[in-house]
């Protein structure tokens, strides 16, 4: 809100010692004038007030600006230096210099995350983008049906499919863009009819439903014969992710054919030498160069790359290698070289080349691991792009080097803030690690600015006291201590066994993938972690003790084998039956709150010697407890945010009490239907300001969420997994596109209906510092974390 400032006094402060710091903080006086005048005088009932009046807040993204997940990516053969990026929660991102810099895309029209991209190669401006990503990861987000661009991404439309929600491919037409394909994988989470293989004819206008299975099996890949896009060769995969396991695998899935567009099928499946039994997940390509070959690459028990040289005809079984199939729910995805019908690529945890045919396989260097997706162009083989767990990077020279990924879609799971001047946010990344960062920096926050700090997928924590010791989480209760003043890093796990391996049930405690870590406010060196009973910590983590009993609802049904019926992939990332969620009060020593991912809370007024479950009476089982916000302003109040989507149920669900659990009230009204909720937190200073975090941007209620009206502004379209606010600032951490700041929310805790009855208010804003740092470098080759405005 500083661009409003209409008038600054300033008053002499105290000198600190934190670098770089001037001598001025001083209140200002705020004069909104225009944001305001379109705003009627509100009656007295707390209603949601007009989009005017919230029209000159602004979002500023800080990084960092470090990629995360690609499944999808997608060049052109006639435009050398033009790709395409679909992130997973960001959007769609383009360059046109050949990867030195990216831009957001879809910002306007859509966001959220992508599985598939297809570009018309008789005209690269048409452009169809399938939303929903394929790798059905734990934290996966459904997408909104396709999208269509004619100009080159300046515009996009809307083509429907919505209820598709995750799509694996999208093939276009060589010479007439208006026919395209889909293959859609279907919902995540459970069975739908809108899976399968659909068509357009009319550029999107009208869809058909060319192939489907049943229910449960979608769409995996889908494969088109370049000299004869008539001839199409199509996947299907029986799957179903649940909170504790994912599915891979059933009697719907196999490889089918078409020879004339569509209109007739024929299948594949048991032709001489393919795999017998259950098909999991399946990934095809066709050779440019000999459009009779066809490679699949299966997961069954009798798994690898097949190899048909008669155009599926019959199938040799040419690899059987385990590393080409690696976690095979996650990957599976081949590429053929135009040029060379004996050169073939495989992405996986590492990314591979044949160049015999698919019988031996070699690793490639790449940037990042967890590779997903590769297009290569079809006049020069030496010129790719790759997707991976770090973005898109694009290579000139065969693999042999690559282009940076520095763009801001990181995801992060959650925020945390150090009392550094200026103060630091910290997370951490999804496929990445843990960092922090400063919330402003002279000329803009480099990535140089941001540092390791532990961890990938848990909690971030720095001691209150201590700023530059911080802890860091990880999957399977993993968590470090890092000494920034001396460089120092130490394991300080709660248990010592590593899980790997094992089903949750064999455990005598369960971490969460993100386990949550927290630092006591009131107890120095105090830390408290959630397995299935809650540890606390009182020197730094050198020494743990549980203080409470299991608070979860441990049902064994939940704690078995996390994979199958082919792939066993037990590597704790579907470990259930844990505490998923903590909080201490701000405001009352020993008073704490914990979350399961099956659906209880729990509360001690005691620091952990009793506990009693206050687990909202409308609160099913096995709901996700993602956040609990404990009141800054009374002991006994705190706020909870739920979610039921990976059981098919996208309702938003947020929980008051006000006695310590003995009653709830459930404050929805105005979030949207569909968009499950992710965070709460209430502000510091007013009591009954909320802000919401959910599947598609941030929400604000002034009536301590009576009403919900949205805070998204210039935000992208992205799922908001945290919130957090500090020194007057709102913090977001985006899954899909980094962190980004709202400054300076003193307007907000302000307003209210009489301050709109008047052409213009004079509000009372935070403290201001004046420092020697400003501004930002508005070089996209260079990109930087904005600063405030100045």
């Amino acid at each position: 809100m500083q661009n409003l400032y209409s008038s600054v006094r300033f008053r002499p402060a105290p000198l600190t010692n934190s670098a770089r710091r001037i001598a001025v903080s001083a209140p200002r006086l705020l004069v909104l004038g225009s944001l305001f005048l379109a705003a009627p005088l509100l009656a007295q009932a707390p209603a949601p007030y007009d989009s005017t009046v919230l029209a000159a807040l602004k979002w500023r993204e800080i990084g960092i600006f470090r990629g995360g997940r690609s499944v999808a990516v997608a060049g052109s053969a006639a435009r050398p230096n033009e790709y395409w990026m679909g992130t997973t929660g960001g959007g769609v991102f383009k360059t046109t210099d050949g990867g030195n810099t990216w831009l957001p895309a879809s910002d306007k029209y859509f966001g959220g995350t992508i599985g598939a991209i297809g570009v018309s190669e008789s005209n690269p401006d048409v452009v169809y983008v399938g939303t929903g990503e394929y790798a059905i990861r734990g934290n996966v987000s459904h997408g909104d049906g396709v999208f269509k661009t004619t100009d080159g991404g300046r515009t996009w439309t809307s083509l429907g499919l919505a209820e598709t929600q995750q799509i694996s491919r999208v093939r276009v037409h060589p010479t007439n863009p208006d026919i395209a394909y889909v293959a859609a994988q279907g919902r995540a989470f459970g069975p739908n009819p809108e899976r399968g293989i659909y068509k357009t004819s009319d550029g999107g206008k009208t869809w058909t439903k060319i192939l489907f299975r049943n229910d449960s099996t979608g769409a995996s890949d889908l494969a088109m014969d370049p000299s004869n896009p008539e001839v199409l060769y199509a996947a299907f995969w029986q799957a179903q992710r649940f909170p504790w396991k994912l599915v891979s695998g059933g009697t719907g899935g196999g490889i089918f054919k078409t020879t004339d567009g569509g209109a007739h099928w024929t299948e594949l499946t048991r032709n001489a030498g393919l795999p017998r039994g259950l098909l999991g997940n399946i990934g095809l390509t066709v050779s440019p160069a000999k459009p009779s070959r066809v490679w699949a690459l299966i997961e069954a028990d009798s798994g690898g790359v097949y190899r048909s040289d008669d155009g599926g005809t019959t199938w040799a079984w040419v690899n059987h290698d385990h590393k080409l199939r690696v976690r095979a729910w996650y990957y599976m995805k081949l590429t053929a070289d135009p040029k060379d019908s004996n050169t073939v690529y495989a992405t996986n945890v590492i990314f591979y080349r044949s160049r015999d045919g698919g019988r031996t396989f070699r690793q490639i260097d790449v940037l990042h691991g967890d590779t997903h997706a590769l297009w290569i162009a079809s006049n020069d083989p030496q010129r790719m792009i790759l997707g991976d767990d770090g973005g898109a990077t694009v290579s000139t020279n065969g693999a042999k080097t690559w282009t940076d990924q520095d763009f801001a879609t990181a995801q992060f799971y959650h925020v945390a803030t150090t009392n550094h001047f200026p103060y630091h946010v910290c997370g951490a990344q999804q496929d990445n690690s843990g960092v922090c960062g400063p919330s402003r920096w002279p000329g803009g926050i480099d990535r140089s600015q941001w540092y390791d700090v532990s961890g990938e997928s848990g909690y971030i924590q720095a001691l209150p006291d201590t700023p530059d010791v911080t802890f860091g989480g990880d999957n399977s209760g993993f968590l470090a201590r890092v000494d920034h003043r001396t460089g120092i890093w130490r394991i300080v796990n709660p248990w010592p066994d590593s899980p790997d391996g094992h089903p949750a049930a064999e455990g005598r405690y369960r971490f969460q993938w993100t386990a949550p870590l927290l630092a006591s406010r009131h107890e120095p060196n105090t830390l408290y972690i959630g397995a299935n009973v809650l540890f606390k910590s009182s020197d730094e983590g050198q020494s743990w003790t549980a203080v409470s009993p299991d608070l979860t609802r441990h049902d064994p049904t939940t704690m078995g084998l996390s994979g199958g019926p082919i792939t066993l992939d037990q590597t704790t990332a579907e470990y259930y039956a844990t505490i998923f969620a903590i909080a201490e009060s701000p405001v009352a020593r020993g008073v704490l709150w914990v979350g399961s991912d099956d659906g209880l809370i729990h509360v001690t007024q005691d620091a952990g010697r009793t506990w009693v479950n206050v687990t909202p009476p409308d609160v099913k089982p096995f709901t996700r407890i993602s956040i609990i916000e404990a009141s800054p302003h009374a002991a006994g109040t705190a706020y909870v945010t739920a979610n039921r989507h990976q059981l098919g149920d996208p309702a938003p669900y947020i929980y008051k009490t006000s006695d310590f659990g003995r009653t709830w009230t459930k404050i929805v009204e105005g979030l949207p239907a569909t968009e499950p909720a992710r965070a709460v937190r209430e502000d510091p200073e007013r009591t009954g300001l909320l802000f919401a975090g959910t599947e598609r941007g941030v929400y604000i209620s002034f009536d301590d969420g009576g009403h919900w009206q949205t805070l998204r502004r210039n935000l992208p379209l992205v799922p908001v997994h945290d919130l957090a606010i500090k020194e007057g600032d709102l913090i977001a951490a985006t899954h899909g596109r980094s962190f980004w700041i709202l400054d300076d929310i003193a307007p907000l805790r302000q307003l209210a209906d009489t301050a709109l009855a008047g052409d213009a208010h004079l509000y009372h804003p935070r403290d201001a510092y004046r420092v020697d740092w400003g501004g930002g470098s508005d070089n996209a080759a260079h990109p930087v974390g904005k600063n405030p405005p100045s």
